[in-house]
């Protein structure tokens, strides 16, 4: 277990990641000494994110063990990381011990009143909501988190990690790994259990143990999976339609939703029925937290979103681009449903990441994709980004493209991702929204400002 109180020198391999950057950055604002290297950082040529980092007071070096010394007192690593990466064996050879980032955000968990929020979708927009709305009450919040917020990133920041002076920590907590049973918070969320990284068998033990271990818990109650888990604790409360924190009213006008939650009217330049049920779970955290639901509909006006979740690249002759995370079958799902409330048809671009995680929900894609599309919306995909080690590459994005073409869709394959805007830029209409999709690609948003460019330029 990690000392957070005596513990001052941190190095993390891999560091230049959402969820790595962020905890970096959190020990960075409490006055830790933090390090770390990726594989992207070059001495000459720095990345954007490291001059990002090195703004905040971190070290940034290649991956060599250049940057491993003597006053190194514990390495992170992401399961991300693979054993065989050469700074992980010089740690080891070297005695430093070695934990694994959920483990270190765990300890620092237990340093505040956390709220974790857990589920397979919406826990970054979450998180983001319950932040925002405590910082509106003057809560001097601190938050860790895997997406960047507007707010933050307009000040040249990452924005997904802040170091707040409050007694409040907000956090993701990951099922992906299994880690999010590390975590013994005041207040557990759990929003949805979709397959994703694993069965749902072993996700509802994962997130069984995970309400288990919250002093309070919010469940969304809207499913039975969810719903099965809500546990009698003190102050257990429920969201969505069904009971608790009740949506009604729902209406969307352009990019802009308007609710009701428990007979408060809320207005949030957001879109989509989800982010409304987002909303409920954030207002429900925020209640728990002392803040009246009325003071919470005030802030969510002002709430600007987060990087790359809906993100409105460019509105312009009545054709507009969207960029989106979103890269499992439920959350593109989702995202294109929101779309459509304003699209006379959408063009859905998706780049898959991971050979395995595409394999692993094959048919889960499919079967999504081919059940929300409309007749004349299209779905476009380019091949399955690699991001490096030891994978069998055993299925490709034309795999998927052809299965949905099957079942009656629009579907086309490409495999160069920068051949996409060429191709249907000549078929754009008043009314066209596309909608840029995928993960984990650092490139992905210089290639949404590509699309843009060729889409809009004079």
């Amino acid at each position: 277990m990690i000392d957070i109180y005596n513990t001052n020198n941190y190095f993390f391999i891999g560091i230049s990641g959402d969820g790595m950057s962020a905890v970096a950055q959190y020990l960075a604002g409490i006055g830790k000494n933090v390090s770390g290297s990726d594989r992207l950082f070059k001495n000459k040529n720095k990345t954007y994110r490291q001059r990002q980092l090195e703004t905040e007071g971190i070290k940034c070096f290649p991956q060599d063990t250049s940057g491993i010394n003597d006053n190194t007192e514990v390495v992170i690593v992401s399961s991300a990381i693979e054993s065989s990466v050469s700074e992980y064996q010089f740690a080891v050879q070297k005695n430093i011990p070695v934990f694994m980032r959920s483990d270190l955000l765990a300890a620092i968990s237990r340093t505040k009143k956390t709220i974790a929020v857990a589920g397979t979708s919406g826990k970054s927009t979450v998180a983001a909501m319950i932040f925002h709305i405590l910082q509106f009450a003057e809560k001097q919040t601190s938050l860790i988190t895997g997406a960047g917020l507007i707010e933050i990133q307009i000040y040249g920041k990452i924005g997904n990690a802040v170091a707040g002076k409050g007694e409040y920590l907000i956090i993701e907590a990951d099922e992906s790994d299994g880690s999010v049973v590390k975590y013994n918070p005041e207040t557990g969320i759990i929003l949805n259990i979709d397959k994703d990284h694993k069965e749902i068998p072993e996700l509802m033990q994962l997130f069984k143990k995970f309400a288990e271990n919250s002093d309070k818990l919010i469940v969304n109650n809207d499913t039975d999976r969810t719903k099965s888990l809500s546990v009698k604790k003190k102050n257990n409360f429920g969201f969505s339609r069904s009971s608790g924190f009740r949506i009604s009213n729902f209406k969307q006008i352009g990019f802009e939703i308007i609710f009701t939650i428990n007979g408060i009217d809320f207005k949030m330049q957001q879109i989509g029925k989800h982010n409304a049920e987002n909303a409920a779970a954030a207002v429900a955290a925020c209640s728990l937290a002392g803040i009246p639901e009325e003071t919470s509909a005030d802030a969510l006006k002002s709430y600007k979103g987060i990087f790359r979740r809906h993100q409105i690249i460019e509105d312009l002759n009545g054709i507009t681009l969207i960029d989106d995370y979103a890269h499992n079958p439920a959350k593109l799902a989702a995202s294109i449903r929101a779309c459509q409330f304003r699209a006379r048809r959408l063009i859905v671009w998706f780049q898959p990441h991971g050979f395995k995680p595409t394999k692993f929900l094959q048919d889960e894609f499919v079967n999504e994709i081919s059940a929300v599309l409309r007749d004349n919306d299209e779905i476009w995909m380019s091949e399955i980004y690699y991001a490096g080690g030891t994978v069998e590459r055993n299925i490709t994005a034309d795999d998927l493209i052809q299965a949905i073409s099957a079942k009656g869709k629009k579907a086309f394959f490409m495999k160069d991702r920068e051949m996409f805007p060429y191709k249907i830029k000549n078929e754009l209409k008043y009314g066209d929204i596309i909608l840029l999709t995928g993960a984990r690609d650092p490139s992905l948003k210089n290639f949404a400002e590509f699309v843009k460019e060729k889409f809009f330029a004079k």
